[in-house]
């Protein structure tokens, strides 16, 4: 699906060429607006950074994977919004200033997960029968390098976060690690019949929240960089 909105903010800009900009609907981060643009916690900061910036936009509302694509395709100036930025993304693109930072790191799980009573990320990673389900192509910061030491199932998804809870409340996989605005999202407006057979488990040991960006294409000018980090208010 691609919306047809355009920002197009002043004469002096409007022959600009258009940056193609990827989100996809993730509440609270990302959230479409009755105008086609996305708003929430990295939506919107994202909307108006291009907005205040002059640089015209076409909102292109598709999956996680597809927003990769258009990253790392050259072809035409694109970028998505709320990407981590790792050194594997910085090989292929460029990063904005942070439009957001997470809080911290929970664990969505299941009532019969959560029955073992576990309390830290030390005591998760000798639990060698746990099933977590991870997103495609997605970075968990550094609980990936944890991840990696402590080598539980894995399950890999490119379904939407909601399909993903689902198979968590079914006992399918055990848990997922989510962000704490995230799951209290989950849990308080999506959840539904699910709800009282998810749990969040918070960690003393838990890594900090990551901060988000805004990640476009090397084809996408430097220039349009420089405007989107003087007219990006986060810090």
């Amino acid at each position: 699906m691609i919306a047809a909105c355009m920002l197009l903010a002043s004469p002096t800009t409007s022959a600009e060429e258009v940056i193609h900009v990827a989100y996809s609907e993730r509440p609270p981060y990302m959230i479409t607006q009755p105008d086609g643009t996305p708003g929430g916690l990295t939506g919107a900061p994202a909307t108006a950074a291009f907005k205040h910036a002059g640089i015209p936009v076409q909102w292109h509302k598709v999956p996680t994977n597809r927003q990769l694509m258009m990253v790392k395709d050259h072809a035409s100036p694109s970028c998505a919004i709320g990407w981590f930025n790792t050194p594997e993304r910085r090989q292929y693109g460029k990063f904005t200033k942070p439009i957001y930072r997470d809080r911290s790191w929970v664990v969505l799980t299941n009532a019969a997960f959560a029955a073992r009573n576990i309390g830290s990320l030390a005591e998760l990673a000798r639990q060698h029968d746990a099933r977590v389900l991870v997103k495609d192509n997605y970075s968990y910061g550094e609980l990936d390098a944890f991840m990696q030491h402590w080598q539980p199932v894995t399950a890999i998804s490119t379904a939407p976060t909601l399909k993903m809870v689902q198979s968590v409340s079914k006992g399918m996989v055990d848990l997922m690690f989510v962000s704490d605005d995230e799951g209290h999202y989950i849990i308080e407006h999506h959840a539904g019949q699910q709800a009282p057979n998810l749990r969040l488990l918070q960690f003393k040991d838990m890594p900090r929240g990551m901060e988000r960006y805004i990640m476009c294409g090397k084809s996408v000018p430097d220039e349009v960089i420089a405007r989107l980090n003087k007219a990006i208010t986060f810090k």
